[in-house]
């Protein structure tokens, strides 16, 4: 048992118990100020005096502007690599989807054609595509990727100044890196890689990986056309697959990067193709029929526009001016 504790102790703890009960009070009463003013400043800058929107504004509207066609065929990129394409974008993207309406280019070999090529017209030398290049940039065009144009239809990010131009590259040719990539990077641009998985090694003037990698390291986006450039409505649903989703699948994990996009090789594909590539998860295609790329078009049907060798700066201007309502007729060449 305890014992019994004397007057003096006893008035000690009293005073205690009232100096600690005052002390409490002092806090609740700062903490209640506090509470006031914080609420005063979420008032004052809820009411516009800001240039920023509110946080929760922004989402509800990202939310409630995918609703439309063209609209939620751009919104297949999600997760991380959703948030990687908004902040390549160049900007905060608005909360509200964009309608960016973009020519979209399309480059094989950038070298001189060898004697007897099938396709000379797939053959762009350095030259050319270094004036191509800068005449773009001087008439007030400049690079973008498919993921930054698929954010803007998507949350509207912004694509930049000026105007904003998509330049693909397909198959993964060597040329891209060693001829390409420098014009592109004095400029400050990116290009968008078409790979095939497999067919066109280092050897026969493809990519390595390690060439590969230089690209991304330069901040090129990597797509593809596939495993190793098949005619894909001749083949069985297995078949498909391993060059629609199993492709993917390598190059996600061989590089760490997303690709979001597909290329139909030569320009080939069904609706059975279409398909395909939409499970697969890609957030869109590309084909070979000219046209500029709108969000209101299919998003897995997108136009681009072949630049062939012996097309000069002015050509290209005119080329591209030309299909913004009126697209001209396909070529025969393949990709």
């Amino acid at each position: 048992m305890h014992e019994p504790l004397d007057a003096n102790t006893l008035q000690e703890r009293r005073r205690a118990h009232r100096q600690a009960r005052t002390r409490r009070r002092r806090l609740l009463l700062l903490g209640g100020a506090c509470v006031l003013l914080a609420a005063a400043g979420v008032a004052v800058a809820s009411s516009g005096g800001g240039g920023t929107p509110a946080a929760g504004h922004g989402r509800a509207s990202s939310r409630s502007g995918a609703g439309g066609a063209g609209r939620t065929r751009a919104n297949g990129a999600s997760g991380p690599a959703g948030a990687t394409t908004s902040a390549k974008a160049g900007g905060r993207p608005t909360g509200h989807p964009g309608d960016a309406a973009v020519p979209v280019l399309m480059y094989h070999v950038i070298a001189p054609p060898p004697a007897g090529a099938p396709f000379p017209g797939l053959y762009v030398p350095p030259s050319e595509f270094s004036e191509q290049m800068h005449a773009l940039a001087a008439a007030g065009w400049h690079a973008v990727t498919l993921d930054q144009l698929a954010a803007n239809w998507r949350e509207g990010a912004r694509l930049g100044p000026g105007k904003p131009i998509v330049v693909t590259f397909d198959n993964g040719y060597h040329s891209q890196y060693s001829q390409a990539l420098p014009v592109l990077r004095s400029l400050g641009w990116v290009g968008d890689e078409n790979i095939q998985l497999t067919g066109l090694p280092p050897s026969q003037g493809g990519l390595s990986s390690s060439e590969m990698r230089g690209l991304l390291a330069a901040g090129w986006e990597l797509d593809t056309q596939g495993l190793n450039h098949a005619d894909l409505t001749t083949l069985d649903q297995a078949a498909l697959r391993e060059q629609v989703q199993g492709t993917r699948e390598v190059l996600r994990r061989r590089y760490r990067v997303p690709v979001n996009w597909f290329c139909y090789p030569s320009g080939h594909y069904d609706d059975a193709v279409v398909e395909a590539v939409r499970k697969a998860g890609y957030v869109g295609s590309t084909t070979v029929v000219p046209g500029w790329a709108h969000r209101d078009e299919d998003a897995y049907r997108m136009h681009r526009l072949r630049v062939l060798g012996g097309t000069s700066g002015t050509q290209l201007l005119e080329l591209i001016e030309g299909t913004r309502t009126n697209p001209p007729a396909p070529e025969s060449y393949g990709t």
